[in-house]
């Protein structure tokens, strides 16, 4: 990571951010927390960790002044971190809040899973079969990395070229996704051990 990086978490007040903050902060970072548009000018890099339902997400970020600048930000391929309902957000819409739109930097929806015989929602450790194990940020990780997982929902990409990571639980789901310096996941990597903090680590050395 660059001496002059600087780290940017989006809290709009949705869930808990302490151990993305501590996992930045045991990479020897500094992470600013972002409640205002002003914050994004001097960030190199910006994590928008998710918590809650997709609508009350998407209205807290509209709040804060903060769904135009997430946009630009990602429309300008500067380096971005989805994770969890910050992943879905991405999307067009979500089955979970059907009145709300998304940030639709991404076309696709969010849906619940359906399939019988199992639990929802998910919880636990499961593997990402990387498609791509040798691009950053995946690179250290071997095929099939395991990581954690809490979610009921799941997004469908329109376009199945920017899944990065497939992962079965019922049916076979994108788990993660990267356009340019855009990367966003299902999964938490900030809760996923060994895995989650090097696919951070390798983010955060993105210029």
């Amino acid at each position: 990571m660059s001496p002059k990086s600087k780290v940017g978490v989006i809290d709009y007040g949705g869930g808990n951010i302490r151990s993305l903050i501590q996992a930045l902060e045991k990479l020897g970072t500094s992470p600013e927390l972002v409640t205002s548009p002003e914050q994004l000018e001097a960030l190199s890099h910006l994590f928008f960790p998710g918590q809650g339902a997709f609508g009350d997400c998407m209205k807290k970020l509209r709040g804060l002044g903060l769904v135009d600048p997430i946009f630009e930000w990602i429309q300008h391929d500067k380096p971005f971190f989805g994770i969890c309902v910050g992943y879905q957000l991405l999307f067009e819409d979500s089955e979970e809040s059907p009145e709300s739109k998304g940030l639709s930097v991404l076309e696709g929806n969010v849906v619940r899973f359906r399939e019988e015989g199992i639990k929802v929602p998910h919880m636990g450790w499961n593997s990402a079969q990387l498609r791509n194990p040798n691009l950053e940020p995946w690179i250290g990780l071997g095929l099939n990395p395991y990581f954690y997982f809490v979610h009921s929902y799941h997004p469908n990409p329109t376009d199945s070229s920017i899944c990065a990571a497939i992962t079965n639980y019922g049916i076979s789901f994108p788990s993660a996704v990267r356009r340019g310096r855009l990367i966003a996941t299902q999964f938490h990597p900030e809760k996923s051990q060994k895995a989650g903090m090097h696919l951070i680590e390798n983010f955060l050395r993105q210029k």
